[in-house]
C-alpha cells in the first residue's frame, strides 16, 4: 500500500469564518462543499492542483446531533477552545489504495462523492492530528473536479514529542510526499504554501 495527501483539514466555529479566514490569507476564494450527515457537518473547498485539496470544515448547527462523536475531535471541549481562537489547520488526510470496511472505516458519501475514512469511535485525532487519518475514494475525488486557483502545497511540517513513532506510521504507508517530522513538546501542524501572491504559512 502506499499513500499521499489528499486534503489538508482546517477546522473553525463556523463555516462562513473559517472560509473568510482562510481566502483572506491565501487571497483565492473556495468553492462550495457540502453536508456530511453522519457528523453533522459541512465545509468548503480549494485546490491545492490535480491531486489534492484543502477542506474548511464546521459543524453544520442546520443538522441534527449525529447518534456518535463528530470527526477531527469537533465535539471535544480541547478543540472548541482551540478553535474560540480563530480556525486552525488541526489535520491532515492521506489517500491509500485501500481500506476494508469497519465500524471505524465508514462509507460516506456527499453529494456525487463516495468514499471509505478511518474515524475512531471516539472521534479523537490520531497522534493529536499528526499522523494521518487515511481515505479510498470509490468515486473521482474531489480534487479532480475543482478549479485551479494557483495554490500548492510546498511542504507539510509536523511537530511531535514522538517523531519515530510518526516516521514509522509514514514508513508503514509508504507515503510519497513533502513532509518534514521534527520533535515538538506538543503536536504542531504547519503547511507551507504557494499562491499566486507568494509563500504563506498555515
Amino acid at each position: 500500500m502506499t499513500a499521499r495527501l489528499d486534503h489538508l483539514v482546517i477546522a473553525a466555529r463556523t463555516l462562513d469564518e473559517g472560509r473568510a479566514w482562510l481566502e483572506g490569507r491565501l487571497g483565492v476564494p473556495m468553492q462550495p462543499g457540502g453536508e456530511h450527515a453522519a457528523y453533522g457537518t459541512h465545509n468548503a473547498l480549494l485546490s491545492l492542483g490535480p491531486d489534492a485539496y484543502a477542506e474548511v470544515i464546521a459543524v453544520n448547527p442546520a443538522a441534527p446531533a449525529p447518534g456518535r462523536p463528530r470527526w477531527f475531535a469537533l465535539d471535544t471541549d480541547e478543540m472548541r477552545a482551540q478553535l474560540d481562537a480563530g480556525p486552525a489547520l488541526i489535520h491532515w488526510v492521506a489517500a491509500v489504495e485501500g481500506l476494508d470496511p469497519g465500524p471505524e472505516v465508514p462509507e460516506l458519501s456527499r453529494g456525487e462523492h463516495r468514499w471509505r475514512v478511518t474515524v475512531p469511535a471516539t472521534g479523537a485525532l490520531p497522534m493529536y492530528g499528526v499522523a494521518p487519518s487515511l481515505i479510498h475514494w470509490l468515486t473521482p475525488p474531489p480534487s479532480t473536479r475543482l478549479p485551479d486557483a494557483g495554490v500548492r502545497l510546498v511542504k507539510l511540517q509536523l511537530g511531535t514529542a514522538h517523531p519515530d513513532r510518526l516516521r514509522a506510521r509514514l514508513d508503514a504507508l509508504q507515503f510519497e510526499g513533502e513532509v518534514e517530522v521534527y520533535e515538538a513538546p506538543q503536536a504542531e501542524l504547519r503547511a507551507v504554501l504557494r499562491t499566486p501572491g507568494g509563500l504563506v504559512t498555515l
